[in-house]
C-alpha cells in the first residue's frame, strides 16, 4: 500500500487503460515535490499493482506518461523533501490543469 494514496480514494481512480482514447480526461489526485517544480497527476492506477499510475506530469517537460508509486516514493527534492499529496486538490479535467502553460515553438 502507497503511503501516497489513501485506501478511501483508491475506488474513485479508473484502472490502467480505462480511460484510454478519451481527449479531456480527469486528473483525480495530484502529487507534488515542496521543494521543486515537480507535480504529477493521476489519471488512471492499476487495480493490479496499485503501484503503476498512468497520468501528466509537469517538470522538466510537461507530458502524459507512466510512473510508478514505489518510484515517486523513493525521490527527494533538492532539500530533502519527499513528494507529498494535495490534500485539497478536487478531481480536475486535464484541459483545465493544462490552461495556462506556455506553448513552446519550435
Amino acid at each position: 500500500m502507497s503511503r501516497l494514496i489513501p485506501q478511501t480514494l483508491l475506488s474513485d481512480i479508473p484502472d490502467l487503460y480505462e480511460t484510454e482514447g478519451k481527449i479531456n480526461p480527469l486528473c483525480h489526485i495530484k502529487l507534488f515535490t515542496p521543494d521543486s517544480n515537480w507535480t504529477w497527476y493521476i489519471i488512471e492506477l492499476s487495480k493490479a499493482d496499485i503501484n503503476t499510475c498512468y497520468g501528466y506530469v509537469q517538470g522538466l517537460e510537461r507530458e502524459l506518461g507512466y510512473f510508478t508509486l514505489e518510484e515517486l516514493e523513493s525521490i527527494h527534492g533538492s532539500l530533502g523533501l519527499v513528494i507529498e499529496r494535495d490534500m485539497l486538490f478536487e478531481p480536475t479535467l486535464l484541459s483545465e490543469i493544462r490552461k495556462g502553460e506556455k506553448t513552446v515553438m519550435i
